[in-house]
């Protein structure tokens, strides 16, 4: 705890200076571009990973980088997704899952979590990415050695199709107004993959988006 406490004093002596008349507007008010959808593993840093300043992001973070399908019982994940996108006027939605997540190993092998009943609940909204990945694999049974990177990523892309069934969203897609991205972040090597709904498939970013930094870099 003691270099979490040192390190406001440094932020506010060294790094807020630098920065005051940025935090001067941001106090006034925020109109983040992206809402970026990330696990809680202390080990993700996405203003780091995506090089952005605050006022950039609006962060929602839970474990499994889950959103619950829309329902009439307000949550969290609900309400910050509504607020994201109908008040804030967010243009992209990113959801994130990420290499060695405990939280996927969880889903994996629910029987390990009796211990923890709420987790153990909640990756109940990872289920049908265990279940796709045991259709494509032709197996009974999953582990985290062989399977775990196939379950993230297709957490990723089932937690897009939750995400749908929000109204706002559904409406701000419908209209063109928000677009929709799924990522894979590897800790160890840092690299980002990209689902290409096009394919089904994860691919590095370059063949995602080399495309339309072209296009938005010949428009200016």
């Amino acid at each position: 705890m003691d270099h979490v406490i040192s390190g406001v004093a440094k932020f506010q002596k060294d790094v807020f200076p630098e920065k005051k008349a940025a935090f001067k507007k941001l106090a006034n008010g925020q109109n983040p571009e992206v809402l970026f959808i990330t696990c809680s593993d202390s080990r993700i840093d996405p203003n780091l990973v995506t090089q952005t300043e605050p006022g950039d992001l609006f962060i929602c973070r839970n474990a499994g980088n889950v959103i619950p399908p829309h329902s009439n019982e307000t949550g969290g994940m609900t309400a910050s997704v509504e607020f994201a996108v109908a008040a804030l006027g967010v243009t992209h939605i990113v959801i994130c899952g990420h290499s060695d997540c405990g939280a996927m190993k969880g889903a994996i092998n629910p029987e390990g979590l009796s211990a923890l009943p709420h987790v153990k609940e909640w990756l109940g909204h990872c289920r049908v990415a265990t279940e796709v990945v045991k259709e494509k694999c032709g197996c009974d049974d999953l582990n985290a050695e062989d399977h775990l990177q196939l379950v993230t990523e297709e957490n990723v892309v089932q937690q897009l199709q939750h995400i749908k069934t929000h109204p706002a969203v559904a409406a701000k897609i419908a209209t063109g107004q928000v677009k929709l991205h799924g990522w894979f972040y590897n800790i160890e090597t840092a690299e980002v993959t990209c689902y290409q709904e096009e394919t089904g498939e994860f691919g590095t970013m370059d063949e995602k988006y080399t495309a339309e930094l072209v296009s938005k870099h010949k428009e200016s």
